[in-house]
């Protein structure tokens, strides 16, 4: 339910080659063991498709690169942990719903480290091709090479792949997806003229905000019932209060309060803003208080200031912090 501000895996994506995005519970029984590849191939990644250490490994080793190494915290706050592990285990597409903020990217890095899997992670956009997805031909110092993308390195060797604001992608891209998500399970290469059939550990994720959703922005029917969904909201007053705390390193008390100003502000979606306060921005707030920085110069930078720019709501928001602070 929160975004931190260090991540343990590294992210693909197509918008900014060669580098990797530096971003930011209690379990049921771990996971299923990663199985054996069905076939192993010899794997080199350019930096352009996906970020990370090239690989020149057999096999499942280069996914290393893309384990979460640490814990990521998940305060539950239902049953979706229960829910995720029974769709993973029978390898059913889930699609993640929510406004932004509210911890769905967190959820993906908690679950792949409680079952153990890899997370190739990709931040779709409107320029994002399918070729950024599957792969290419690129010309080095040999000559011309197949390079795969980020879905057929995850189909291939059995990673956990997160499709981050899949709207945003053209929908020409993501019916690329449609043979992976249902029996099939498979993922054709048409420039290579070979299909790559998914690993038994594959698993595709998606995630998107419906506050976005438009007529021209919005998935196909086709695509949206080949997954299982989840919905996410912001927590409850305690439950982000104890997150934001956690995150910050701020009091219960001063957490309290920053959680009270997002709920108003949140009142106000729809009435002069397009979005509300999310739990991330209260996590950045606090952490400027946590480093001494005055609370209300903290929440007028990380929670008033990016939002809107109209100066009516900018006072209206500004009195609800002095009103805490």
């Amino acid at each position: 339910m929160r975004t931190n501000t260090t991540r343990n895996y590294r992210q693909a994506d197509p918008r900014a080659p060669g580098i990797a995005s530096a971003q930011a519970g209690h379990g049921l029984p771990q996971g299923h063991a990663a199985a054996t590849p069905a076939a192993t191939f010899q794997a080199s990644r350019a930096a352009s498709d996906v970020s990370g250490p090239t690989m020149h490994a057999q096999g499942t080793s280069g996914l290393e690169a893309y384990r979460v190494s640490r814990e990521p915290y998940w305060r539950p706050v239902a049953d979706e942990v229960a829910l995720y592990e029974a769709a993973y285990a029978v390898r059913m597409p889930i699609m993640l719903k929510g406004p932004t903020g509210c911890g769905k990217t967190r959820f993906v890095e908690y679950m792949a480290w409680k079952l153990g899997k890899p997370l190739i992670t990709v931040a779709c956009n409107e320029d994002m091709t399918a070729s950024d997805l599957v792969g290419r031909f690129l010309l080095d110092a040999q000559g011309t090479r197949w390079q795969d993308g980020p879905l057929a390195l995850a189909a291939r060797l059995g990673a956990i792949c997160y499709l981050d604001e899949v709207v945003e992608a053209r929908q020409d891209t993501t019916v690329v997806i449609h043979p992976l998500t249902d029996a099939r399970r498979m993922l054709p290469l048409e420039k290579k003229g070979e299909v790559v059939n998914a690993h038994p550990d594959f698993q595709l994720v998606i995630s998107y905000n419906p506050g976005y959703q438009s007529l021209m922005k919005d998935l196909k029917q086709s695509t949206k019932q080949r997954f299982g969904a989840l919905d996410f909201n912001y927590p409850v007053h305690e439950v982000e209060t104890e997150i934001v705390a956690h995150e910050s390193g701020v009091t219960a008390e001063v957490a309290g309060k920053l959680v009270h100003i997002a709920e108003r502000a949140r009142n106000l979606k729809g009435h002069g803003l397009d979005e509300g306060i999310s739990t991330r921005m209260l996590i950045h707030a606090a952490s400027l208080i946590a480093r001494g920085v005055p609370a209300l110069g903290a929440c007028r930078m990380a929670l008033v200031r990016p939002i809107t720019d109209d100066p009516d709501m900018r006072d209206a928001l500004d009195a609800a912090v002095t009103t805490y602070f």
